[in-house]
């Protein structure tokens, strides 16, 4: 009996401790508090003047490029370069042995006083053949013989005059030099070796670097827009001076300016492009040919709006920015970019400039939303430059 009398008790002790802790619930502090919103950077658009350009990717190329030929056979006696030096123009870069050479020039200048030789004794007797004639001391005959020997030692002379200028030039040969200003390759063939012998011996390259050229194609409809911009003056075939930027892969900038000094022929129907030519200054050499490029041609300055690029978002729809209008609600707008400027983007449509874009925190806002602009940083104002150092009036020292 005494059991049965405990279990109620406890069941209704529990009861009113439930109910005690519920109305404790519900008077406490655990009610839900939304937080507060986001707050985030926000600019107007940048209004101000900017270039538009178009930009393609292309090569570097020398000017120039010689290889340096043995043109007569021998012996390669001397390098008189350091292999890759810079050399200016008629500089002395090989020699080939020349002392065959020099001999051919002696004995073609004999072969000259032989025949001048042979025309002044021709000449006398042509004279004294013509006044024997005259006399009818002597025959017709050796007027003839001695005309024809004169004619003859005549057109020897003047073979002999050939073969000297033939020897000179075979002998100026044997002395290779620099045909332009530029850098050399290493030597092809070591000194002591047989060159030009039936084959023009390869000894070495020569390149100008000053100026220096960048190869580049342009589509149809770029080459138009470029015709637009410098009004229809521009097509293949004209020798307009168009100014170019270039650059190269490791970074964004364009520190080489030169001008386009060459269209191709045409479009080419199997690539549908046209061949450029830009020449650029070169004379530290930092240009080197064959390197890949990266180069802008202005088209036109105009006023343009522009973001920075963080704050632009793409999605299924194409391009767009958050703004935050009047009442601190976010709105998501559309807007249409045309090219990069740094790191900002030109807005060509949908902003007038009197938005105010967000900037910052875009991963935490939405549209639709709120979010509360952050103030300006205040500027610190400056202590004065001694007030560290200068003790209040009436302070003791």
């Amino acid at each position: 009996m005494h059991h049965k009398r405990i279990v109620p008790a406890l069941v209704a002790l529990v009861a009113v401790v439930a109910t005690l802790f519920s109305l404790a619930s519900c008077k406490g502090g655990n009610e839900y508090v939304a937080p507060p919103p986001p707050k985030v950077k926000v600019a107007p658009p940048e209004r101000r003047k900017v270039t538009e350009y178009l930009q393609f990717t292309g090569n570097t190329q020398a000017v120039n490029s010689v290889d340096l030929r043995a043109r007569i056979e021998g012996f390669l006696v001397k390098q008189a370069y350091t292999d890759g030096a810079f050399v200016k123009k008629g500089q002395l870069l090989f020699v080939i042995q020349p002392e065959p050479y020099e001999a051919k020039v002696l004995e073609a200048k004999a072969g000259l006083q032989s025949q001048l030789a042979g025309l002044h004794q021709a000449e006398i007797e042509y004279v004294r053949a013509k006044n024997l004639l005259r006399e009818k001391a002597g025959p017709d005959t050796d007027v003839v013989k001695w005309d024809a020997q004169r004619e003859q030692y005549k057109a020897g002379v003047e073979n002999a005059k050939a073969q000297i200028e033939l020897a000179e030039i075979n002998l100026s040969y044997t002395r290779v030099t620099a045909p332009f200003n530029g850098r050399v390759s290493r030597r092809d063939v070591d000194v002591g070796n047989l060159v030009g012998g039936g084959e023009k011996t390869l000894l070495a390259t020569i390149i100008s670097y000053d100026p220096m050229y960048v190869y580049f194609t342009m589509g149809e409809r770029d080459m138009l827009r470029l015709q637009a911009s410098r009004n229809e003056k521009v097509a293949p075939g004209s020798h307009v001076n168009i100014p170019l930027e270039m650059g190269f892969s490791g970074s964004t900038d364009y520190p080489y300016k030169g001008a386009m000094d060459y269209y191709g022929l045409g479009i080419d129907p199997k690539t549908g492009t046209i061949l450029l030519r830009g020449e650029l200054p070169n004379p530290n050499g930092k240009i080197a040919p064959g390197l890949f490029a990266r180069v802008r041609i202005p088209l036109q300055e105009r006023e343009a709006l522009l973001v920075p690029d963080t704050a632009v978002g793409q999605d299924q729809l194409g391009r767009f920015v958050l703004l935050l209008n009047d009442k601190n609600v976010v709105e998501q707008r559309p807007v249409t970019i045309g090219f990069s400027v740094n790191d900002m983007l030109v807005v060509e449509k949908g902003l007038t400039g009197n938005e105010r874009v967000i900037v910052s925190d875009l991963q935490r806002v939405r549209a639709g939303g709120k979010a509360e602009p952050m103030p300006d940083a205040p500027k610190s104002p400056q202590a004065a430059p001694d007030a560290a150092k200068t003790p209040p009036a009436g302070a003791k020292k």
